[in-house]
C-alpha cells in the first residue's frame, strides 16, 4: 500500500477494509472492488448540479452524471477526497457531508467495469462552477424529479453508475 500515485485505486473488501492498491485501468479491466466517492451538490432550490463528462474521457465521454466523482488517495478521508476532486473538476470548494455508502458494479461497452465501494458526499453551492475542460464538457442544475424523468426517457444520456447511485441517493433523501 506504499504507492500514492494518482493513477492508483485502493482495493477493498466488502466491508471497505483496504487490501492494497492497483493501477486504475487494471482495476477497471479486472472489475476489482475499490473505494470511490460520488459528490452531489445542491443549490437553494434543491436542484442538483450535473456535469457532462468531457468528450475526451476514456470511458463514458459526453454522458451526464453527478457533480463529480473519483477515487480516494491513500491516507485521504472521503471528505478530503471529495473536496479535492470538486476543486479539480468543477473549480470550487464547499463543505461536504458523508451520507450513505454501498457497493455497485457497472460494466461498460469498452470492456471496463466500475466495481466500487462508493461513498455519497453531499454539499451546497449557489454559484456557477468553473469547470476544468479536460474533465467536464458542460454542466446544469436539475430538480431530482426532472432528472428521474429524463433518465427514464433517455437512459443512454447518463452514466451507468449515476443511474445506480441516483436511485440510492434519492431513496435515502426520502427517508431522512
Amino acid at each position: 500500500m506504499e504507492n500514492r500515485n494518482e493513477n492508483y485505486v485502493i482495493l477493498v473488501d466488502e466491508k471497505d477494509n483496504p487490501l492494497g492498491t492497483m493501477e486504475k485501468i487494471e482495476a477497471h479491466e479486472k472489475a476489482k472492488l475499490h473505494r470511490a466517492f460520488s459528490v452531489f451538490i445542491y443549490n437553494s432550490k434543491n436542484e442538483l448540479m450535473l456535469q457532462q463528462r468531457a468528450l475526451t474521457k476514456y470511458h463514458t465521454p459526453g454522458l451526464w452524471t453527478n457533480t463529480c466523482c473519483s477515487h480516494q488517495k491513500l491516507e485521504e478521508s472521503n471528505i478530503e477526497a471529495g473536496k479535492r476532486r470538486l476543486q479539480e473538476e468543477m473549480g470550487f470548494s464547499t463543505e461536504l457531508k458523508e451520507t450513505i455508502s454501498f457497493i455497485y458494479k457497472a460494466p461498460f461497452e469498452n470492456g471496463l467495469t466500475e466495481h466500487e465501494f462508493d461513498y455519497i458526499l453531499v454539499g451546497e453551492y449557489q454559484n456557477d462552477p468553473q469547470p476544468n475542460s479536460d474533465e467536464v464538457h458542460d454542466w446544469k442544475w436539475m430538480s431530482l424529479d426532472d432528472i428521474e424523468n429524463d433518465i427514464n426517457k433517455n437512459p443512454n444520456l447518463y452514466t451507468e453508475w449515476f443511474k445506480i447511485i441516483f436511485e440510492k441517493h434519492k431513496s435515502e433523501m426520502v427517508k431522512s
